[in-house]
């Protein structure tokens, strides 16, 4: 009889995180049916699995579609309620699944939730993609309960509560199906970084719930596939947060936040060519006209309604790097 939930882990090229992880996943989520959605990898990560974990199925995309894409393609084949979109680099716990899936089950208008996700090496400290709950300001820049910007948190048990947030970190991601589909997936124009929060966004704005739990819990090694100091995530993340904003955003509130996000940019982008070279300030630059050139299509998007009490903090950027907050 079909499970309830799929735990689905999307690999591309990462044998070795497999090989450290997914036993863990596969010891601790009896619960579940677990599939890996392979990106057309070129290293031997399908034979690994075909050969280690005959208990796991295979999906084999036809190339690589990124995370956002990916997910997409992957998933059309999953026909479980509850899908748990799971990153290769995360360490599972014993029972981690049995809190998330008690709130679906009792709260119809819960539709995504994340757990609390530590650190894997720095284990007593919350961990950047997500950390115990995503939020977002009034300039639509994203942070978490245990992470503003780069400064985390250490865990002292301060959010060991259920609550309602934001938006929940792709790196591990309920949700239900039903309600995934109903916002057709992800934003595959995304390729990678922002497209989770994007996706609990556009289920807010039609009435959805997005939650944390701190009954469960996950530890996640981070940047497996593109480290922060990478330029390429500098231009996916500046790209793709712009591109989130002019679709979730209201009117006319939005045409005012971009303009001064634009400028914010900029000034981001001379700061990261002097912190970590010229590579950083041109992703910028990139980031800004594959914005300008995506604006047609992304304005084709917003739904026909957007909250507009969405934030819960105003000027972040000003109150922590000039405030000291």
């Amino acid at each position: 009889m079909q499970k309830k939930l799929a735990v689905a882990i999307l690999n591309w090229n990462g044998r070795n995180w497999l090989e450290k992880f997914l036993p863990g996943v596969v010891q601790f989520s009896q619960n579940a049916d677990i599939y890996v959605i392979d990106n057309l990898s070129t290293d031997d990560s399908v034979e690994f699995l075909q050969k280690n974990f005959p208990t796991v199925h295979i999906i084999k995309n036809d190339k690589n579609y990124g995370f956002a894409g990916g997910y997409n393609e992957g998933l059309k084949s999953i026909r479980h309620k509850y899908y748990c979109l799971l990153n290769s680099d995360v360490e599972v716990t014993e029972n981690w699944t049995e809190p998330v899936l008690e709130l679906l089950e009792n709260n119809p208008a819960i539709s995504a939730i994340q757990p609390k996700i530590l650190s894997y090496h720095n284990r007593s400290y919350f961990e950047f993609a997500g950390a115990a709950g995503g939020l977002i300001d009034n300039l639509g820049y994203p942070y978490c309960r245990g992470r503003v910007f780069d400064d985390l948190e250490e865990d002292k048990g301060q959010y060991n509560d259920e609550t309602e947030i934001f938006w929940a970190s792709g790196c591990c991601f309920f949700i239900r199906s039903k309600d995934f589909w109903e916002q057709n997936g992800f934003d595959a124009r995304f390729f990678a970084h922002q497209e989770e929060i994007d996706l609990c966004w556009r289920l807010i704005n039609s009435g959805k719930k997005i939650y944390y739990t701190g009954n469960s819990k996950v530890y996640h090694v981070g940047g497996g596939t593109l480290n922060k100091q990478s330029a390429q995530k500098t231009y996916l993340n500046m790209r793709n947060n712009l591109s989130m904003m002019l679709k979730n955003l209201p009117f006319p509130q939005v045409i005012l936040i971009i303009l001064i996000r634009l400028c914010l940019d900029g000034i981001a982008g001379v700061y990261f060519g002097i912190k970590y070279g010229i590579s950083h300030l041109w992703a910028v630059l990139r980031a800004h006209f594959a914005f300008y050139s995506h604006i047609p299509g992304t304005w084709k998007l917003r739904q026909s309604h957007q909250k507009k009490d969405f934030y819960q903090s105003k000027w972040l950027i000003f109150k922590h790097f000039l405030g000291g907050r």
